[in-house]
Protein backbone atom coordinates (compact mmCIF):
# COMPACT_ATOMS: atom_id res chain seq x y z
CA UNK A 1 0.00 0.00 0.00
CA UNK A 2 0.89 3.49 -1.07
CA UNK A 3 1.54 5.88 1.82
CA UNK A 4 0.65 9.18 -0.08
CA UNK A 5 2.00 12.70 2.02
CA UNK A 6 0.30 15.61 0.42
CA UNK A 7 1.25 15.77 -2.98
CA UNK A 8 3.97 13.02 -2.72
CA UNK A 9 3.81 9.57 -2.44
CA UNK A 10 6.12 6.72 -0.47
CA UNK A 11 6.39 3.45 -1.90
CA UNK A 12 6.00 0.86 0.75
CA UNK A 13 6.99 -2.33 -1.44
CA UNK A 14 9.87 -0.43 -2.96
CA UNK A 15 9.93 -1.72 -6.26
CA UNK A 16 13.31 -2.94 -7.88
CA UNK A 17 14.83 -1.66 -10.68
CA UNK A 18 15.25 -4.83 -12.39
CA UNK A 19 17.45 -4.47 -15.65
CA UNK A 20 18.20 -1.10 -17.89
CA UNK A 21 19.61 0.10 -21.47
CA UNK A 22 20.21 2.98 -24.04
CA UNK A 23 20.81 3.86 -27.12
CA UNK A 24 21.63 6.98 -28.92
CA UNK A 25 22.89 8.46 -32.01
CA UNK A 26 26.19 9.50 -33.86
CA UNK A 27 26.29 13.05 -32.19
CA UNK A 28 25.69 11.84 -28.83
CA UNK A 29 28.01 9.64 -28.84
CA UNK A 30 30.69 11.46 -29.79
CA UNK A 31 29.73 14.13 -26.53
CA UNK A 32 31.28 13.94 -23.13
CA UNK A 33 29.45 11.28 -22.05
CA UNK A 34 29.72 8.78 -25.10
CA UNK A 35 31.33 6.30 -22.77
CA UNK A 36 28.15 5.54 -20.62
CA UNK A 37 25.72 4.14 -23.55
CA UNK A 38 24.93 0.23 -24.45
CA UNK A 39 24.94 1.23 -28.16
CA UNK A 40 26.05 4.62 -30.37
CA UNK A 41 24.30 4.12 -33.94
CA UNK A 42 26.03 5.78 -36.42
CA UNK A 43 23.49 5.59 -38.92
CA UNK A 44 20.62 8.34 -38.34
CA UNK A 45 18.09 5.95 -40.09
CA UNK A 46 18.51 2.92 -38.12
CA UNK A 47 18.00 0.94 -40.59
CA UNK A 48 14.48 2.57 -41.96
CA UNK A 49 13.38 4.81 -44.70
CA UNK A 50 11.90 7.48 -42.56
CA UNK A 51 13.15 9.44 -39.78
CA UNK A 52 9.72 8.61 -37.61
CA UNK A 53 10.66 4.82 -38.59
CA UNK A 54 14.21 5.45 -37.33
CA UNK A 55 12.93 6.76 -34.08
CA UNK A 56 10.52 3.40 -33.47
CA UNK A 57 13.55 1.34 -34.44
CA UNK A 58 15.51 2.89 -31.59
CA UNK A 59 12.65 2.42 -29.16
CA UNK A 60 12.17 -0.90 -30.18
CA UNK A 61 15.97 -2.05 -30.35
CA UNK A 62 16.36 -0.64 -26.52
CA UNK A 63 13.41 -2.27 -24.70
CA UNK A 64 15.02 -5.41 -26.39
CA UNK A 65 18.24 -4.81 -25.15
CA UNK A 66 16.77 -3.82 -21.41
CA UNK A 67 14.95 -7.16 -21.99
CA UNK A 68 17.97 -9.29 -22.95
CA UNK A 69 20.07 -8.04 -19.96
CA UNK A 70 17.28 -8.76 -17.66
CA UNK A 71 16.97 -12.17 -18.95
CA UNK A 72 12.98 -11.38 -19.32
CA UNK A 73 10.88 -12.41 -22.28
CA UNK A 74 7.91 -10.21 -23.66
CA UNK A 75 5.54 -12.43 -22.16
CA UNK A 76 6.77 -11.44 -18.63
CA UNK A 77 5.72 -8.06 -18.95
CA UNK A 78 2.48 -7.31 -17.62
CA UNK A 79 2.44 -3.37 -18.76
CA UNK A 80 4.48 -1.11 -21.19
CA UNK A 81 4.32 2.48 -20.33
CA UNK A 82 5.69 4.48 -23.01
CA UNK A 83 5.81 7.73 -25.06
CA UNK A 84 7.34 10.20 -27.29
CA UNK A 85 7.38 13.56 -28.54
CA UNK A 86 5.64 12.48 -32.18
CA UNK A 87 1.68 13.12 -33.13
CA UNK A 88 -0.51 10.56 -30.72
CA UNK A 89 2.95 8.51 -29.55
CA UNK A 90 3.46 7.13 -32.72
CA UNK A 91 7.24 6.59 -32.20
CA UNK A 92 6.58 4.22 -29.21
CA UNK A 93 2.91 2.43 -30.87
CA UNK A 94 4.94 1.61 -33.98
CA UNK A 95 7.99 0.59 -31.94
CA UNK A 96 5.60 -2.15 -29.91
CA UNK A 97 2.70 -3.09 -31.90
CA UNK A 98 3.73 -6.42 -32.30
CA UNK A 99 5.31 -7.25 -28.93
CA UNK A 100 1.56 -8.02 -27.66
CA UNK A 101 1.82 -6.26 -24.37
CA UNK A 102 -0.51 -4.43 -22.68
CA UNK A 103 0.80 -0.83 -23.78
CA UNK A 104 -0.39 2.44 -21.61
CA UNK A 105 1.03 5.77 -23.97
CA UNK A 106 1.51 8.20 -21.52
CA UNK A 107 3.00 12.28 -22.51
CA UNK A 108 4.84 14.28 -20.59
CA UNK A 109 7.09 16.24 -23.29
CA UNK A 110 10.59 15.62 -22.40
CA UNK A 111 9.39 14.81 -18.66
CA UNK A 112 8.31 11.02 -20.20
CA UNK A 113 10.66 9.15 -18.52
CA UNK A 114 10.16 9.86 -15.25
CA UNK A 115 6.49 10.19 -15.50
CA UNK A 116 6.28 6.25 -17.17
CA UNK A 117 9.24 4.92 -14.79
CA UNK A 118 6.92 6.97 -11.73
CA UNK A 119 3.50 5.31 -13.26
CA UNK A 120 5.33 1.88 -13.64
CA UNK A 121 6.53 1.98 -10.11
CA UNK A 122 2.89 2.33 -9.14
CA UNK A 123 1.43 -0.63 -11.15
CA UNK A 124 4.21 -3.06 -9.88
CA UNK A 125 3.51 -1.21 -5.80
CA UNK A 126 0.31 -2.10 -6.05
CA UNK A 127 0.37 -5.19 -7.09
CA UNK A 128 -0.89 -4.59 -10.31
CA UNK A 129 2.01 -5.74 -12.08
CA UNK A 130 5.21 -8.02 -11.87
CA UNK A 131 7.23 -6.41 -14.35
CA UNK A 132 6.65 -3.39 -16.01
CA UNK A 133 8.47 -1.24 -18.45
CA UNK A 134 8.94 1.96 -18.52
CA UNK A 135 10.41 3.05 -21.99
CA UNK A 136 10.45 6.54 -24.02
CA UNK A 137 12.40 8.18 -27.38
CA UNK A 138 13.06 11.11 -28.99
CA UNK A 139 15.09 11.76 -32.60
CA UNK A 140 16.32 15.00 -33.69
CA UNK A 141 14.92 15.09 -37.18
CA UNK A 142 11.54 13.68 -36.00
CA UNK A 143 11.67 16.48 -33.78
CA UNK A 144 12.68 19.35 -35.98
CA UNK A 145 10.19 18.37 -38.57
CA UNK A 146 7.09 18.36 -35.97
CA UNK A 147 7.83 21.34 -34.03
CA UNK A 148 10.46 23.65 -36.18
CA UNK A 149 11.48 23.56 -39.87
CA UNK A 150 12.52 20.47 -42.00
CA UNK A 151 16.15 20.17 -41.81
CA UNK A 152 16.30 21.52 -45.57
CA UNK A 153 14.90 24.40 -44.89
CA UNK A 154 18.33 25.42 -43.02
CA UNK A 155 16.57 27.78 -40.17
CA UNK A 156 19.29 29.44 -38.23
CA UNK A 157 18.84 28.34 -34.36
CA UNK A 158 18.95 30.96 -31.54
CA UNK A 159 21.54 30.97 -28.84
CA UNK A 160 18.57 29.68 -25.90
CA UNK A 161 17.98 27.13 -28.44
CA UNK A 162 19.02 23.09 -27.35
CA UNK A 163 19.69 20.27 -29.28
CA UNK A 164 16.72 17.29 -29.38
CA UNK A 165 18.77 14.03 -28.81
CA UNK A 166 18.45 11.26 -30.78
CA UNK A 167 18.03 8.76 -27.95
CA UNK A 168 16.23 6.08 -26.01
CA UNK A 169 16.14 4.93 -22.60
CA UNK A 170 14.39 1.69 -21.36
CA UNK A 171 13.85 0.37 -17.51
CA UNK A 172 12.15 -2.82 -16.59
CA UNK A 173 10.76 -2.36 -12.84
CA UNK A 174 10.13 -5.76 -10.78
CA UNK A 175 8.37 -6.81 -8.00
CA UNK A 176 11.50 -9.02 -7.22
CA UNK A 177 15.46 -8.10 -7.80
CA UNK A 178 18.76 -6.29 -5.96
CA UNK A 179 18.91 -2.20 -6.32
CA UNK A 180 18.53 -0.07 -7.73
CA UNK A 181 15.15 0.53 -6.26
CA UNK A 182 12.18 3.53 -6.34
CA UNK A 183 11.05 4.52 -3.46
CA UNK A 184 9.25 7.41 -3.89
CA UNK A 185 7.37 9.57 -6.44
CA UNK A 186 6.01 13.09 -6.96
CA UNK A 187 3.70 13.97 -9.69
CA UNK A 188 3.91 17.30 -11.61
CA UNK A 189 1.93 20.30 -11.67
CA UNK A 190 1.59 22.31 -14.56
CA UNK A 191 3.22 25.93 -14.34
CA UNK A 192 3.37 28.35 -16.39
CA UNK A 193 5.84 31.58 -16.38
CA UNK A 194 4.53 33.56 -19.27
CA UNK A 195 7.28 32.17 -21.51
CA UNK A 196 6.40 32.32 -25.05
CA UNK A 197 9.94 31.79 -26.92
CA UNK A 198 9.60 28.24 -28.34
CA UNK A 199 13.44 28.33 -28.71
CA UNK A 200 14.12 29.09 -24.77
CA UNK A 201 12.83 25.47 -22.77
CA UNK A 202 15.44 26.08 -20.39
CA UNK A 203 13.62 28.87 -18.98
CA UNK A 204 9.79 27.42 -19.65
CA UNK A 205 10.21 24.37 -17.77
CA UNK A 206 12.45 25.90 -14.61
CA UNK A 207 9.68 26.82 -12.77
CA UNK A 208 7.76 23.83 -13.05
CA UNK A 209 11.39 21.84 -11.95
CA UNK A 210 11.23 24.14 -8.84
CA UNK A 211 7.93 23.39 -8.00
CA UNK A 212 7.79 19.54 -8.03
CA UNK A 213 11.35 19.07 -6.66
CA UNK A 214 10.68 21.69 -3.21
CA UNK A 215 7.47 19.76 -2.71
CA UNK A 216 8.87 16.75 -2.24
CA UNK A 217 11.25 17.88 0.08
CA UNK A 218 9.05 19.32 2.28
CA UNK A 219 6.45 16.78 2.07
CA UNK A 220 9.59 14.26 2.98
CA UNK A 221 10.85 16.64 5.53
CA UNK A 222 14.54 15.70 3.64
CA UNK A 223 17.02 18.59 2.50
CA UNK A 224 19.11 18.41 -0.50
CA UNK A 225 22.36 17.43 1.47
CA UNK A 226 20.19 13.79 2.23
CA UNK A 227 20.64 13.14 -1.42
CA UNK A 228 23.61 12.27 -3.48
CA UNK A 229 22.39 13.64 -6.76
CA UNK A 230 19.39 15.92 -7.93
CA UNK A 231 19.30 15.19 -11.29
CA UNK A 232 16.90 17.07 -13.92
CA UNK A 233 15.81 16.07 -17.20
CA UNK A 234 17.19 18.74 -19.68
CA UNK A 235 17.05 22.61 -18.55
CA UNK A 236 20.30 22.79 -20.08
CA UNK A 237 22.68 25.82 -20.04
CA UNK A 238 19.79 28.22 -19.71
CA UNK A 239 17.37 26.44 -17.09
CA UNK A 240 19.83 25.01 -15.22
CA UNK A 241 20.69 27.83 -13.52
CA UNK A 242 17.32 29.35 -13.16
CA UNK A 243 16.42 26.38 -11.06
CA UNK A 244 18.54 26.66 -8.91
CA UNK A 245 18.19 30.65 -8.62
CA UNK A 246 14.23 29.81 -8.01
CA UNK A 247 14.52 27.36 -5.75
CA UNK A 248 17.35 29.61 -3.85
CA UNK A 249 14.12 32.27 -3.37
CA UNK A 250 13.03 29.62 -1.11
CA UNK A 251 15.28 28.95 0.91
CA UNK A 252 16.65 25.72 -0.75
CA UNK A 253 19.56 25.25 -2.08
CA UNK A 254 20.64 22.23 -4.46
CA UNK A 255 23.38 23.84 -6.08
CA UNK A 256 26.07 21.06 -4.67
CA UNK A 257 23.99 18.31 -5.53
CA UNK A 258 22.34 19.43 -8.86
CA UNK A 259 23.08 17.63 -12.66
CA UNK A 260 21.09 18.14 -15.32
CA UNK A 261 21.03 15.87 -18.16
CA UNK A 262 20.61 18.45 -20.64
CA UNK A 263 23.79 20.25 -19.82
CA UNK A 264 25.84 16.76 -19.63
CA UNK A 265 24.75 15.48 -22.96
CA UNK A 266 26.94 17.33 -25.40
CA UNK A 267 30.26 19.56 -25.42
CA UNK A 268 28.58 22.81 -26.39
CA UNK A 269 31.35 24.70 -27.52
CA UNK A 270 32.66 21.72 -29.67
CA UNK A 271 29.91 20.43 -30.99
CA UNK A 272 27.67 23.70 -31.57
CA UNK A 273 24.64 22.45 -29.55
CA UNK A 274 23.63 25.85 -27.81
CA UNK A 275 21.99 25.73 -25.06
CA UNK A 276 22.72 22.17 -24.28
CA UNK A 277 20.20 18.90 -25.13
CA UNK A 278 16.77 18.13 -24.81
CA UNK A 279 14.22 15.45 -26.20
CA UNK A 280 12.67 12.88 -23.80
CA UNK A 281 15.31 10.91 -24.75
CA UNK A 282 17.69 12.77 -23.14
CA UNK A 283 16.50 12.35 -19.46
CA UNK A 284 16.26 8.62 -20.30
CA UNK A 285 19.37 7.75 -21.85
CA UNK A 286 21.34 9.14 -19.11
CA UNK A 287 19.47 7.62 -16.12
CA UNK A 288 19.79 4.79 -18.05
CA UNK A 289 23.60 4.91 -19.04
CA UNK A 290 25.07 7.05 -16.33
CA UNK A 291 23.05 7.40 -13.12
CA UNK A 292 21.55 4.16 -12.66
CA UNK A 293 24.54 2.40 -13.09
CA UNK A 294 25.85 4.53 -10.38
CA UNK A 295 23.46 3.48 -7.83
CA UNK A 296 23.81 -0.03 -8.97
CA UNK A 297 27.95 -0.09 -8.31
CA UNK A 298 26.79 2.08 -5.13
CA UNK A 299 29.35 4.72 -5.97
CA UNK A 300 25.90 6.85 -4.87
CA UNK A 301 23.15 6.14 -2.97
CA UNK A 302 20.25 8.29 -2.83
CA UNK A 303 19.07 10.53 -5.44
CA UNK A 304 15.96 12.56 -7.04
CA UNK A 305 15.43 12.11 -10.91
CA UNK A 306 13.17 14.72 -12.31
CA UNK A 307 12.14 15.31 -15.82
CA UNK A 308 11.30 18.25 -17.45
CA UNK A 309 8.90 18.96 -20.48
CA UNK A 310 7.25 21.56 -21.97
CA UNK A 311 3.78 21.17 -23.11
CA UNK A 312 3.91 23.18 -25.94
CA UNK A 313 2.48 22.22 -29.68
CA UNK A 314 3.58 23.75 -32.99
CA UNK A 315 -0.53 24.85 -32.71
CA UNK A 316 -0.24 26.52 -29.66
CA UNK A 317 2.93 28.01 -30.64
CA UNK A 318 1.53 29.88 -33.66
CA UNK A 319 -0.99 30.86 -31.88
CA UNK A 320 1.31 32.87 -29.63
CA UNK A 321 0.39 30.51 -26.22
CA UNK A 322 2.67 30.41 -23.60
CA UNK A 323 4.41 27.52 -22.87
CA UNK A 324 3.33 24.90 -19.37
CA UNK A 325 5.95 23.11 -18.08
CA UNK A 326 5.75 20.07 -15.73
CA UNK A 327 8.33 17.94 -13.82
CA UNK A 328 7.44 14.58 -12.60
CA UNK A 329 10.03 13.38 -10.03
CA UNK A 330 10.97 9.30 -8.92
CA UNK A 331 13.72 9.08 -5.64
CA UNK A 332 15.69 6.02 -6.33
CA UNK A 333 18.46 4.46 -3.98
CA UNK A 334 20.93 2.10 -3.83
CA UNK A 335 19.08 -0.44 -1.67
Amino acid sequence: MQKQIRSSIQLANVPAIHSYACIVGQKEGEGPMGNCFDRIEQDPYFGEKTWEQAESRMQADTLQLAMEKGNIQPASLDCIVAGDLINQCTSSTFALRSLGVPFLGVYGACSTMAESLLVSALLVDGGFCRNAAAVTSSHFSTAERQFRFPLSYGGQRTPTSQWTCTASGAVVVSAEGDAPRIRGACIGKITDFGITDANNMGAAMAPAAADTIFRYLQDTKTEPKDYDMIVTGDLGNIGSPLLIDLLKAQGVDISAQHHDCGAMMFNEHSQDTHAGGSGCGCAASLLCGHFLPMLQRKKIHRMLFAATGALLSPMSSQQGESIPGISHLVEISSN
